[in-house]
């Protein structure tokens, strides 16, 4: 239940804490005792994340940071719980899951679909199950069914970590390439908000921009994305694309002027 790494054995379990309140109102007031479990992580920094667990046993929804000194104080660990409750449970999840990517992997979309679905029955904010279910319904051009899963996806920011990382740009691209653009723009609008010096967001979001022909906020995010990494070459390259086409003013960036390459479109 616990990890160690460089002699310093990091906190990684579920625990538990209490909060008292009071129910009723006048002579009926009495204080009931609430407990609450918890899937606790130390990060590599030393700061605790804590992760309510959901009627299903497993963790779930936003994860909150918490000063060590009040963790030690306030929360117990459940090792038992853990291991009766939680363990059987988040293994079993992962699995589904598992199944579900293999699935999808195989080009069964509709057995990836099914366990896609059951693992959400378990955790519906599972950020790995809800990516899967959305990519699945855009391999199979099931845009309205990747709608829903999009809106649910925006309002989690949990999707927008480095961990999920390589779903969230599979997302992203087959987006675009269901010609769901205003998704697309949406999407990569939430990413700049929570990492904004990310050059490869401004790209991305400049070929969305691009491909609802919004010239001037393609070139703006061109720009942002040279101004943050001078040597992205894709970037310098669609810059010359437009340029070739003539579909740039005539004032371009010094990093977009200078360089060479091919017509090759974007």
């Amino acid at each position: 239940m616990q990890d160690s790494e460089n002699q310093h054995t990091r906190i990684r379990g579920v625990f538990s804490s209490e909060r008292v309140a009071k129910v009723g109102t006048g002579h009926t007031v009495r204080k009931t005792t609430q407990t609450m479990y918890w899937y606790v992580e130390e990060d590599e920094n030393g700061v605790i994340w804590i992760q309510p667990l959901n009627p299903n046993y497993v963790p779930s929804g936003p994860k909150q940071e918490v000063e060590k000194e009040q963790f030690l104080e306030q929360y117990a660990p459940e090792p038992e719980f853990y291991t009766s409750k939680v363990y059987p449970n988040l293994r079993k999840l992962n699995q589904t899951i598992a199944k579900a990517e293999r699935h999808r992997s195989n080009g069964d979309s509709y057995s990836a679909e099914y366990e896609f679905g059951n693992a959400l029955k378990v955790d519906e904010e599972n950020i790995r199950a809800n990516f899967g279910l959305g990519l699945t319904y855009l391999d199979r051009g099931d845009t309205d069914k990747a709608d829903n899963i999009f809106q649910r996806l925006i309002k989690i920011e949990a999707a927008f970590e480095a961990e999920h990382k390589h779903l969230f740009n599979d997302f992203g691209i087959s987006l675009r390439k269901n010609e769901m653009y205003e998704q697309s723009v949406e999407y990569y609008q939430k990413a700049l908000e929570l990492s904004p010096l990310d050059e490869n967001l401004h790209y991305n979001i400049a070929r969305a921009y691009f491909a609802k022909a919004d010239l001037a906020k393609t070139i703006v995010h061109l720009q942002q994305a040279l101004q943050l990494n001078k040597d992205m070459d894709v970037a310098r390259k669609f810059l010359l694309y437009l340029k070739k086409n003539n579909l740039l003013p005539a004032t371009l960036p010094a990093s977009a002027s200078s360089t060479s390459g091919t017509k090759e479109a974007p």
